[in-house]
């Protein structure tokens, strides 16, 4: 096989629903790793969320066109595969590439011939949908049609890639790139070894930043695994962290002005643009019911001590998600979507869930919850609540939503005027349950109430409406039981 067939390059491909343009987050390989077909190689954080990208052929890496913090457009280069290593060494170099100690670096020839990645609808098969190792599955699909260039957003104290060479031809060579020693002395970071450790992308960014060495900590995750706790732990211990640079890291960075500036980007730019456009675009109000919700959590206690149900995580929200989808059965317009000359009014239920992330707030939601029974809910809920705090929710996971909820109660407070998620009528704000005094069968009695606060779009719902579907929601609340035996 010639050195023209066997280099392919790899776009960054279409993440789907419109994006585009991704940040390269972490690389997971690096020049001269042997990869498999659909193993993750790096990791993108588009608008609206952070997601590995599998390989399209197996091989070895020959090059990484971009360092990680770069953000760059759908179509553009980012990786060099050369798909038979085992056919012999490339052609050698006619020129001075990026110094490598011992890593190969394909020819100007071979990287001005390289195949480039199938435009979009001509993915090759066997990868889309793929097992990829370790049990993940790939999920892109489609490459978009554009080779623009990068645009470099480099993030502070970033630590630049391998061999960085562009296929030929090329415009005057740029200065050597430093070497990743180099740049955590240059930052004051001990260097650090993660090569052979197993651990999450999110989790070698978080060790990253808080200066902590992969190589040094005994994982307590599956298969031995290191875990965010772990790197926290040790993030807490002198023996393994740098204090300055966490100092550095986590402190607020003013200038002459007293002032910082954050780049607004990713999910927070997302989250901006949707709430402002919600906000002025559909006719918000908001009401308010507070409700005993004693039966309700002594119910889950005894759901707690059901045998089949002692490895499931029951909370609060689990029933607050089952009274919703309970009311809507009864009140269907609240599932509704504004469409300009018409009203789309749904018969599934994708739940919302909001979530506060490190990246900023994303709202997954549980696909069709309304089909699933109350076990199939709390492990669906489960899911979702995991997913996001480890940085893994895909976008799919975040488009279609129907309803959501936002629980503010997890942070103490009793309730908010939520903003609609574009494209939904109604949302329900679940605040923190809290023991009270409540007149209670003619006596004031200390009692676990919470308040509930439902925003909706006026130009669907009405106030009846929104008072019936609230009210609903607060009975179950009030007395589950009753509740299922009256409505189902």
């Amino acid at each position: 096989m010639s050195d023209m067939s066997r280099i392919k390059t790899f776009n960054l491909p279409d993440l789907g629903e419109g994006l585009t343009e991704g940040e390269i987050l972490a690389w997971l390989v690096k020049v001269g790793d042997t990869i498999e077909l659909n193993q993750p190689i790096v990791e993108v954080e588009t608008a609206k969320a952070a997601v590995e990208i599998p390989a399209k052929w197996a091989g070895q890496v020959q090059a990484i066109h971009h360092p990680e913090g770069t953000t760059v457009e759908v179509g553009t280069p980012i990786i060099a595969i050369d798909t038979d290593p085992g056919a012999g060494p490339l052609e050698a170099p006619s020129t001075t590439a990026t110094p490598s100690a011992d890593l190969p670096t394909p020819s100007a020839a071979s990287l001005a011939a390289v195949e480039v990645a199938p435009a979009e609808g001509m993915i090759e098969p066997g990868l889309i949908g793929g097992a990829a190792p370790g049990g993940r599955t790939a999920v892109l699909v489609g490459y978009g049609p554009r080779t623009t260039a990068a645009k470099r957003r480099p993030r502070k104290g970033a630590v630049p890639a391998q061999a960085v060479a562009a296929p030929a031809p090329v415009a005057p060579t740029p200065p050597p790139v430093a070497t990743p020693v180099a740049a955590l002395a240059q930052n004051g970071r001990a260097a650090t070894t993660t090569g052979g450790v197993l651990a999450k992308p999110p989790v070698r960014k978080l060790a990253k930043d808080l200066g902590v060495d992969l190589g040094t900590l005994t994982g307590s995750g599956p298969l031995g695994s290191i875990t965010r706790e772990d790197v926290q732990q040790a993030a807490s211990g002198a023996s393994v962290v740098v204090a300055e640079p966490i100092a550095a890291t986590t402190a607020p960075s003013f200038g002459a002005d007293r002032e910082q500036r954050i780049p607004v980007k990713g999910v927070r730019k997302l989250t901006a643009e949707n709430m402002s456009r919600s906000a002025f675009t559909a006719p918000h109000v908001t009401e308010f019911l507070t409700v005993d919700v004693t039966r309700a959590m002594k119910a889950l206690d005894r759901l707690r001590g059901r045998r089949e149900w002692r490895d499931v995580r029951v909370s609060p929200l689990l029933l607050v998600a089952k009274a919703v989808l309970l009311a809507v059965q009864r009140h269907p317009m609240v599932n509704s979507t504004w469409a300009g000359d018409e009203i789309v009014v749904k018969e599934y239920v994708n739940l919302g869930i909001a979530a506060a992330t490190e990246r900023g707030l994303i709202v997954p939601n549980v696909k069709d919850a309304g089909r699933l029974s109350l076990r199939e809910l709390a492990d669906a809920l489960t899911d979702l609540v995991q997913t996001a705090k480890s940085g893994r929710t895909s976008p799919a996971a975040m488009s279609g939503g129907t309803l959501t909820i936002t629980n503010v109660g997890v942070f103490g407070v009793d309730t908010g005027t939520p903003i609609l998620p574009p494209g939904e009528s109604a949302i329900l704000a679940f605040g923190a349950v809290r023991e009270m005094p409540w007149v209670h069968k003619g006596k004031v009695k200390v009692r676990q109430v919470t308040t509930l606060g439902l925003s909706f779009d006026h130009r669907i719902i009405d106030g009846e409406l929104g008072s019936k579907f609230l009210r609903d929601v607060g009975d179950f609340l009030t007395d589950p039981e009753a509740a299922l035996l009256a409505w189902t």
